[in-house]
């Protein structure tokens, strides 16, 4: 079986390591006719195209940036940022075979039987957060009001930014997508224009307890989608450095991985290769793999200057809130 953790321990850079397992994946996939392996190496050959031919990000960000100029103007009185990233190569290779653990799983409880592969590949030709760009709002607490509540007034501001967004973007070349999720409730602030583009998991928060909102865009200058997420500060600390951080929600799993106790070893081949990538990845030493512009002392304290664990940073955009006089 064809793995990442396989090309981590020769100092290849990241697009080299793309570009070798991407090949090799290939090259056994034609060979065992592994239909997953053949998506799964489309999708690793679009991430490296992303980083390799990026010339279409500064014309995107430059866009997006218009949007950071309109806050800038309109709530001078927020403080705010805005940051792109392209998804780490670590986390795609996660989030991919995640997909496919997960989809087997859920089918087989729901079903007593393994999905089709044309299901499987539907599923993982999904993806749409390889670009993603991400809003975080603060009201300072000197600018509130006698009486005002500062997570109300934010979530105010923030579904009013949500509401506008849409067709601020589309008129820069942007096409907003249809949500997928199907959401038990919708915020009154999220007006009807916009409800059908958002997965709300404000009020439709995940177990994690994660809230943010998020969109997905088609650019049809780049011909690229892009995500973008739009939070408050307590959301977006939660989310980074709270219980719903991807490396605080892996620890505190005792059995992180328990679909394995239900799908049988050998009964389902593309549940058994994902679910051994993820566990192998799961157990890296980041102190002793060999990434060039990558180093790690050990598992929590490490310099990523290539895109390999920490996303590659498109732009940061900050604003202050101009001060009460």
């Amino acid at each position: 079986m064809i793995k990442l953790n396989d090309y981590l321990y020769e100092g290849y850079t990241v697009l080299e390591i793309l570009h070798r397992y991407s090949k090799d994946l290939k090259k056994s996939a034609l060979e065992t006719r592994n239909q997953i392996d053949i998506a799964h190496c489309n999708f690793l050959i679009e991430l490296a195209e992303i980083l390799e031919h990026n010339e279409f990000l500064t014309s995107e960000s430059q866009r997006v940036q218009d949007f950071y100029i309109y806050l800038s103007d309109k709530y001078p009185f927020l403080s705010f940022n805005l940051k792109g990233r392209i998804k780490s190569l670590l986390r795609a290779e996660k989030k991919f075979n995640g997909y496919v653990v997960q989809f087997i799983y859920d089918y087989y409880k729901e079903n007593n039987e393994y999905p089709p592969v044309s299901a499987i590949k539907g599923k993982v030709n999904n993806f749409r957060d390889l670009i993603a760009y991400r809003i975080v709002i603060s009201l300072p607490v000197s600018h509130l009001a006698p009486g005002q509540d500062q997570e109300t007034e934010e979530l105010k501001y923030l579904y009013e930014i949500a509401n506008v967004l849409p067709e601020f973007l589309e008129e820069r070349g942007f096409t907003a997508e249809f949500a997928s999720l199907k959401q038990e409730h919708t915020s009154p602030l999220l007006s009807s224009a916009a409800i059908p583009y958002y997965r709300d998991y404000i009020v439709n928060p995940r177990n994690s307890g994660y809230r943010s909102l998020h969109i997905t865009f088609y650019d049809n200058i780049s011909r690229n989608f892009t995500e973008l997420q739009l939070r408050t500060k307590d959301m977006d600390d939660f989310a980074e450095i709270g219980t719903a951080n991807h490396t605080f929600y892996e620890k505190k799993q005792d059995n992180p991985l328990v679909q394995r106790n239900t799908i049988p070893l050998g009964e389902c081949l593309y549940f058994d290769e994902a679910y051994q990538r993820i566990v192998e990845l799961r157990n890296l030493d980041f102190s002793k793999i060999n990434v060039n512009m990558f180093n790690a002392i050990n598992n929590s304290t490490m310099n990523d200057g290539c895109g390999f664990y920490k996303g590659r940073l498109i732009l940061p955009y900050e604003h202050l809130a101009k001060p009460q006089i």
